[in-house]
């Protein structure tokens, strides 16, 4: 690196932190107005049980899988969204005129489209924001539109179904906080959208700038032609949290637990296999929402060696997890989860 690149470099550098600096200060000094209405959590909804995710995801363990380089920083009071496109009218909001518009919560478990069967690219959070429909109403979308295309301040795009996003039944949100707390910033700070159902390439865009009312017909998003489908509701999927593949537990009672998710549907039943035997119902944790997973548990009397565990899922309407396994692309996995547990010797 010659002298002249190695200054740039170090300015470059100096800029970087120094963005980051006032973010991270906006954000500590940032007050959100309290919302007009808060998730209600059934008792029973959180099974305690060792190994077992929580029911909602802690912020610092929350996934993250974006093609930001580096974090983008926008301060709350430079942050506008420009709602365009097919439009009767263009829209534009600050954030303070986004948060006058009433902030309510969610509980939203999110999944993306990378997760493998069995995988972590799946999280459950408590979102404050408001719902996309309400400012898409403001901008009045033209009859034949059928997507929105979101912007993020780093150019990335995500194609999501206009009738996802205007559903009355659907708590599409552009979110400001989660967990009770201001966005992070590899969250999409200041600004992020949440949409229930869907795989977060085509919908949870991260720092947010813009809403396109378009076509699938006219425009695509960054991931479609790299390999992905313009649209990608969630797969039905389950998971065995505990026990686990790297460790060996002991003989005798046990607990095999984990999590399932349909989003939008909700969970009916999840059934366990140990060594090819018959299927066996586990108990389900009261549900939060359709948009939310459930925990489960079934109890285990385990013999000393090497046993295969599986498992599956059925949703509300009566579908049942597929069981062939596919890849990630185009539009997710599936297949049912098959692990082994070593259980060891008594004494």
């Amino acid at each position: 690196m010659g002298a002249a690149a190695a200054v740039l470099a170090g300015v470059g550098a100096r800029l970087g932190t120094a963005a980051t600096t006032s973010i991270a200060a906006a954000r500590k000094a940032l007050r959100l107005p309290e919302p007009l209405s808060r998730v209600t959590v059934p008792a029973g909804a959180e099974l305690d049980i060792p190994g077992l995710s929580p029911l909602f995801t802690p912020n610092a363990d929350f996934y993250r899988v974006d093609t930001a380089l580096s974090v983008p920083a926008i301060a709350p009071a430079d942050w506008r969204l420009t709602v365009d496109g097919m439009v009767g009218r263009k829209v534009e909001l600050s954030f303070d005129e986004l948060l006058r518009m009433g902030l309510r919560e969610y509980a939203v478990t999110l999944t993306c489209v990378s997760n493998q069967v069995g995988g972590d690219l799946v999280g459950t959070a408590r979102w404050l924001g408001v719902p996309v429909r309400e400012i898409l109403s403001r901008a009045l979308p033209a009859k034949g539109a059928d997507m929105v295309l979101s912007r993020s301040i780093d150019g990335f795009t995500a194609s999501t179904p206009l009738d996802a996003l205007t559903d009355p039944h659907r708590d599409a949100i552009l979110a400001v906080a989660m967990n009770g707390e201001p966005l992070p910033p590899e969250h999409g700070f200041p600004v992020r959208m949440v949409v229930p159902g869907l795989y977060g390439y085509v919908s949870a865009t991260k720092w947010l700038t813009r809403l396109t009312v378009t076509t699938f017909e006219k425009d695509q998003a960054y991931w479609t032609p790299r390999g992905y489908s313009a649209q990608a509701p969630i797969k039905l999927s389950s998971r065995i949290d505990t026990p686990r593949i790297d460790r060996e537990i002991p003989p005798g009672a046990a607990r095999i637990a984990g999590v399932a998710w349909a989003q939008t549907v909700g969970i009916a039943r999840v059934e366990v296999q140990i060594d090819g035997g018959a299927w066996q119902t586990a108990t389900l944790s009261a549900p939060v929402s359709a948009d939310t997973w459930v925990q489960w548990f079934l109890d285990w009397n385990a013999t000393s060696g090497s046993h295969t565990l599986v498992v599956r899922a059925t949703d509300r309407n009566g579908r049942m997890q597929e069981q062939a396994r596919t890849p990630i692309a185009p539009d997710g996995s599936t297949g049912w989860q098959s692990t082994v547990v070593r259980v060891g010797t008594a004494g």
